[in-house]
C-alpha cells in the first residue's frame, strides 16, 4: 500500500543540490503545512479531550500513550512533560514504545512491526484508561496492536495520524486526522507528520490538564518546585490566587505544602477544613473556594 507519507514529492527532486537557503525554505513551508493542517482536526480534538476528561476523572485510569519510532519519542516527550507540570500522578501514566524506551540508543526499528509486543503490553488496560495510538501511517502493526487490545478491554481509544485511510483510524474509536502530505524528504515523518503530532499531543494533553482541574486561570496549580525559579513561580501562583504579596503566599506554602491547601488557608480555613473542602469538590480548587466564599 503506498502511504501519503511515503509519496516522493517531485518539487523536491535535487534537493541534495539546492542552497542551504532554499533547502530551509522548503522545510520551512513542510512545516507550516503541519501546522495548518492541524486547524481542521480541532472539533475532532475537543471531542475526544471531552471524552478523556469524563474517563479520567471520574477515577484513577491512566493515560497511555502508544507509538513506534519517532512517533514513540515524539509521545514519550509529550508524556514526560505531564508530571512536573501538571503534577500528573507517574502511577497513571504510560508510554507504550515499540521496542521499549532507550534514549542512549537509536530506535529498534523492526519492534514497528511486532503486533504480538503490542497486545501484550496493552493486556493490562481496562475501562477506565485513555489510550492514543500514534502513526504517521497509520500501519504501524506495534500500534495497532495496542489500540486494538485496548479498545477490546474497554478503554477509550484515539488514532493520531496523517493517513485518513490508515488502519489505525478504523481501528479506535476516536479518529483524529492530519493530513500532512508528502514529506520535504520522502518517507521522514520527523518532519511534518512529527510537527503535527507534537502539536496535536501538546494540545491534546493541556487541555485534558485543563479540564482534570489541574490548571486555575492559566496558572498551574501543582508545578513540581524542585528548583528556585520554579519555587519562585510556585509562589507568585499562590499570591496570584489569593490576592496576596510574595512573602505571605510563600509563609502560607511552607505552612501548608501545595498551592491548593495554601491558598484555601488563605481564605481562611483551617487545616481540617481545608482536606473537607478538597474531598468535596474532588480536589478542583476553583469548586473549593467557591465553598468557602459563598
Amino acid at each position: 500500500m503506498a502511504w501519503a507519507t511515503e509519496h516522493v514529492a517531485g518539487r523536491f527532486k535535487g534537493l541534495d543540490t539546492w542552497n542551504t537557503g532554499d533547502v530551509l525554505e522548503a522545510l520551512w513551508g513542510g512545516q507550516s503545512r503541519a501546522l495548518a493542517a492541524c486547524v481542521a482536526a480541532l472539533p475532532a480534538l475537543e471531542r475526544s479531550v471531552d471524552r478523556a476528561v469524563a474517563r479520567l476523572g471520574a477515577g484513577d485510569g491512566k493515560l497511555v500513550y502508544a507509538g513506534a519510532g519517532s512517533s514513540g519519542l515524539i509521545a514519550a516527550l509529550d508524556a514526560a512533560e505531564l508530571s512536573p507540570t501538571f503534577g500528573w500522578p507517574a502511577s497513571r501514566l504510560a508510554v507504550l514504545a515499540a521496542g521499549g524506551l532507550d534514549f542512549s540508543r537509536p530506535c529498534d526499528q523492526g519492534a514497528e512491526d511486532d503486533a504480538a509486543a503490542g497486545r501484550a503490553s496493552a493486556a493490562a488496560l481496562g475501562p477506565d484508561d485513555v489510550v492514543i495510538g500514534i502513526s504517521a501511517s497509520g500501519a504501524s502493526p506495534f500500534t495497532l496492536a495496542v489500540i486494538g487490545e485496548a479498545r477490546n478491554l474497554g478503554a477509550l481509544t484515539v488514532a493520531l495520524t496523517s493517513a485518513a485511510d490508515g488502519a489505525l483510524v478504523r481501528a479506535a474509536e476516536d479518529k483524529l486526522i492530519v493530513p500532512t502530505g508528502a514529506e520535504v524528504i520522502a518517507g521522514s515523518t520527523r518532519l511534518g507528520a512529527g510537527t503535527a503530532q507534537k502539536v496535536m499531543l501538546n494540545l491534546f494533553s493541556t487541555a485534558l490538564m485543563v479540564g482534570l482541574g489541574l490548571v486555575f486561570d492559566n496558572l498551574m496549580l501543582n508545578v513540581q518546585a524542585d528548583n528556585a525559579k520554579l519555587r519562585q513561580r510556585r509562589a507568585g501562583i499562590v499570591a496570584a490566587i489569593a490576592g496576596v504579596d510574595a512573602a505571605t503566599a510563600a509563609d502560607a506554602l511552607a505552612r501548608h505544602g501545595d498551592v491548593k491547601r495554601a491558598v484555601l488557608a488563605l481564605a481562611g480555613l483551617a487545616g481540617a477544613e481545608i482536606d473537607s473542602a478538597l474531598a468535596r469538590s474532588g480536589g478542583n480548587l476553583r469548586a473549593a473556594l467557591h465553598q468557602v466564599r459563598r
